[in-house]
């Protein structure tokens, strides 16, 4: 079935009415059609009642092609037409145009509609443009860029980076709870599942259910919209690669920050952020920046661990040095291959040692040495908690380091000092823990261990006891002792 279809938003003198387009369709076809007529309709959008039924039927196959006196009488947005002609083309739906001379069964009508498309494809993308374009600017300025609040906030006015007010984030009486969820996973036994049950027996719903599981605690923890963002934070972000809409003193340790960027859909959302951008918000942050860090770090070694099923690469880690330069040695995957770099070299380019020492041996002549020591110690129970803590505050600063070396190959002049500066302050605190771990030890705190049932963790303590560092050049390794 053939159909017409006539629209007139407006009786004017000068425009045709409803049954003389009609009447010229009927002429110019010589067809015996359908008609399907709109009056009081304007073309702008397709929320037309006769023009609802005809698309109906052509989804229904009843139609095979239909007239129209004008293309603006079919519709006046060329990105609406450009939709509809797929689902016309779709039903293998004919098309024509009298006072264009627009007629799809024809090789001319069809190059026509593909300039039409074209043109649809240029106002579609065009718009997008202006879109995110908008959207950035609206981040940029620390504004919220549209959609639902976040758990804990309701939208609000506040002024932004250029002093106007505009859509913020202000705490609602859900941001107490934000401020339990990350003190309760910060816990060294806490876990995702841990919390989510504990905020399930309070009977406190969830952000979009009456329960909380895994996802909707981790979408929160990874937040930065919760951080009170400072430079220890711009430094977390800057080791993952982001670009900064802001320099790095601007992080004051009050304000939030947001993350945008196109993302692979296949990766989790706080995954793969490089390049991606972070800006400061205009609202306050909830979380004090070392809590939400520790529970980043958390989560970072959570991922790790699903997977590799092996954490880190070595024990030694944290203990690698260049024998020419000092800097600390990275330990680099290639499948089943292990490469030491030295940071100095690979990142800052002041040193040019090469590292040829094989990594599994290197642990296994360290492992004999160390099995050596502990077979000499008299008997004692270890670990205790005291020293478990330890291990875990050490593994955690390592972690630091090994994130802020590899934020220095993506820093620029403005951000490897505080780089330096905030790995040089982890070093401290890291011998500052070794410091303390001596002085409550008693003599006889480590007993007859067997070092190869000991865990990745413990490992990691005893060789820190035990190891002041390891100097690395070509093939040769040169431990340096505690004792």
């Amino acid at each position: 079935m053939d159909a017409i279809y006539a629209r007139q938003s407006v009786e004017k003198a000068d425009s045709l009415s409803i049954q003389g387009q009609i009447d010229l369709c009927r002429r110019e076809t010589g067809a015996d059609c359908k008609v399907y007529q709109d009056r009081g309709y304007s073309g702008k959008n397709t929320n037309r009642p006769a023009f609802q039924a005809l698309m109906a039927h052509v989804e229904q196959g009843l139609i095979q092609k239909i007239i129209v006196y004008r293309l603006d009488r079919f519709s006046r947005s060329i990105s609406d037409f450009g939709r509809l002609w797929e689902i016309l083309r779709q039903h293998h739906v004919e098309f024509v145009s009298i006072n264009e001379t627009f007629d799809t069964s024809t090789p001319m009508g069809r190059a026509m509609l593909n300039i039409i498309m074209v043109f649809a494809q240029l106002e579609r993308e065009t718009t997008a443009e202006r879109v995110r374009d908008n959207y950035y600017q609206r981040v940029k300025l620390g504004s919220w860029p549209g959609g639902p609040p976040p758990y804990g906030f309701s939208l609000g006015k506040l002024p932004g980076a250029d002093g106007r007010l505009a859509p913020g984030l202000i705490p609602n009486g859900q941001a107490p709870i934000v401020g339990q969820i990350f003190t309760a996973y910060a816990q060294p036994e806490a876990t995702l599942g841990s919390v989510a049950r504990f905020l399930n027996e309070q009977h406190i719903p969830g952000p979009k259910r009456p329960t909380w599981d895994n996802v909707s605690l981790s979408r929160i923890l990874h937040s930065p919209l919760y951080v009170m963002a400072d430079e220890d934070v711009s430094l977390y972000y800057q080791a993952k690669g982001l670009v900064f809409s802001q320099p790095p003193e601007a992080f004051d340790g009050l304000h939030a920050g947001m993350i945008v960027g196109r993302r692979d859909r296949s990766a989790g959302k706080y995954q793969g952020v490089k390049e991606h951008r972070f800006s400061l918000a205009s609202h306050r942050g909830l979380i004090p920046s070392q809590l939400w860090l520790a529970c980043q770090y958390k989560l970072d070694a959570n991922r790790q661990l699903g997977g590799s099923g092996k954490g880190r690469h070595t024990w030694l880690s944290g203990l690698l040095k260049c024998a020419r330069c000092g800097y600390s040695v990275k330990v680099n995957r290639d499948g089943d291959k292990y490469y030491l770099l030295c940071s100095g070299r690979s990142n800052l380019g002041l040193c040019d040692a090469s590292i040829h020492a094989d990594l599994r041996e290197l642990e296994s002549a360290v492992e004999a040495e160390l099995e050596g020591m502990l077979a000499q110690c008299p008997d004692a129970a270890f670990p205790q908690e005291r020293e478990r803590e330890a291990a875990s505050a050490l593994a955690a600063i390592d972690g630091k380091i090994e994130r802020l070396v590899a934020a220095i190959a993506e820093g620029s002049e403005l951000t490897i000092p505080h780089i330096n500066r905030a790995i040089q302050k982890l070093e401290q605190q890291r011998g500052e823990i070794l410091a303390r771990q001596s002085r409550s030890r008693p003599k006889n705190r480590i007993t007859r261990i067997h070092f190869p049932a000991l865990t990745f963790e413990e490992k990691k303590l005893v060789a820190a006891q035990f190891i002041r560092e390891i100097k690395l050049e070509g093939d040769h390794a040169q431990v340096i002792w505690t004792i």
